[in-house]
């Protein structure tokens, strides 16, 4: 077999997700070299033509390249909505070029930023040599505020009912979730919840009406035992929150953050609102939301995620899997800064970030499990040379 063959296929097995940590880093090195961009160029071309035959290859091709050139990890959509004769786009087409896109700019990794992913220990430097106790990854936790001002620990809680309020039956079940049912003989629907997980915490609530919550850390969810209100469901998120909402045509579902509304029938959804990020992120897995901010309205749909900065929204079709990684127990990144990776760790390892000199420019781009100890996440970050940790105590501090 020719070696312009055996790369075809490595690239292929990529874009499948099948690739090993081996055949990744080899494919990474050998695009680093310019000649190479030919056959590169040949490779999307292929795997374009193969997924669709409608689609227009060259304007695809050099959109895809110019985005690289660009140094941009971002939206590869907008370059094939803009060129003049390509075809309607679908969220099948999305799907792929948000692939390619990812592909390319992780093949021109040298000069576009740095790639990490989860690697043998033996491999990496020993950031844990210089910690004085190891510090775990977050938990399944949370506390559970009810409107009497009770607080139960949903941590050390035991299966089963743990509390009846206002006509309202919680039970904690065998898989940990919050369960609500309700006894309408003496049911309050003014009764109010919060929920809510520390640092390094993570839980999951089913609501009075069917709806599934995911809470990630230094996040809560407040709600009345009804969840109506104008006969609106409705809730009130702090930090990040995965939503799968029962459907009920009679009562949209509406969540409250500081910045925003988002209104929704029967859908998935993720929404990352904490009041330290500049950037408030509404990614749309499933159906349709409405989304009020800044005294204007945008519909999002499926594939796609809404930026709220500075009361102005931005709406970009998007790789939905990166946004509701956590939710998986991935930390997954695609062009970030350091600051928004040590958020990811400063919240679920429950840490104190401290930055040393200059902060480095460079982006990151990769995946970590949010199994592995502190330790394990620091030294793949740091086998990029691009970042180097120091741990005392709880604190982290980052230099260059």
């Amino acid at each position: 077999m020719r070696p312009s063959d055996q790369l075809h296929i490595l690239f292929k097995k990529y874009l499948d997700n099948s690739c090993s940590l081996e055949e990744t880093q080899r494919l990474m090195n050998y695009f680093e070299l310019d000649e190479d961009r030919e056959l590169l160029k040949e490779l999307i071309i292929d795997v374009l033509e193969i997924q669709d035959e409608s689609y227009e290859t060259d304007a695809a091709v050099a959109g895809v390249l110019a985005k690289v050139d660009r140094d941009l990890f971002v939206q590869i959509h907008t370059t094939y909505t803009t060129a003049g004769d390509a075809p309607t786009n679908t969220n099948k087409t999305v799907k792929l070029w948000l692939k390619v896109a990812t592909v390319a700019a992780v093949l021109a990794a040298v000069c576009t930023g740095i790639y990490f992913f989860n690697q043998k220990s033996e491999e990496l430097p020993a950031v844990a040599n210089v910690l004085e106790k190891e510090i775990e990854p977050g938990e399944f936790g949370a506390t559970l505020i009810l409107a009497n001002g009770r607080k139960i620990s949903l941590a050390n809680a035991s299966n089963g009912e743990i509390g009846r309020e206002s006509g309202i039956i919680i039970s904690k079940s065998a898989d940990g979730r919050l369960v609500y049912e309700i006894n309408e003989k003496v049911f309050d629907p003014n009764a109010s919840n919060t929920l809510s997980t520390a640092r390094g915490e993570t839980y999951q609530v089913r609501l009075p009406d069917g709806s599934l919550v995911y809470l990630n850390a230094a996040s809560s969810l407040t709600y009345t035992a009804s969840l109506i209100e104008n006969e609106k469901r409705v809730v009130k998120l702090s930090g990040e929150g995965y939503f799968e909402v029962a459907k009920d045509k009679k009562h949209p579902f509406i969540v409250k953050t500081n910045k925003q509304e988002v209104e929704v029938l029967g859908t998935h959804f993720n929404i990352s609102s904490y009041a330290d990020d500049e950037v408030e992120k509404t990614t749309l897995l499933e159906g349709n939301v409405r989304l009020y901010a800044a005294g204007s309205s945008k519909i999002l749909k499926p594939g796609q995620q809404a930026k709220l900065s500075e009361g102005k929204m931005q709406i970009n079709e998007t790789d939905t899997d990166l946004a509701v990684a956590w939710k998986n127990n991935e930390f997954v990144v695609e062009s970030e800064q350091i600051e928004s990776i040590m958020k990811m760790i400063e919240r679920w390892y429950n840490v104190e970030i401290v930055y040393i000199g200059e902060k480095t420019k460079q982006r990151f781009s990769g995946k970590v499990s949010r199994f592995d100890k502190l330790s394990k996440v620091l030294e793949i970050v740091e086998s990029t040379g691009e970042a180097h940790f120091e741990v005392k105590g709880r604190t982290v501090y980052v230099s260059k």
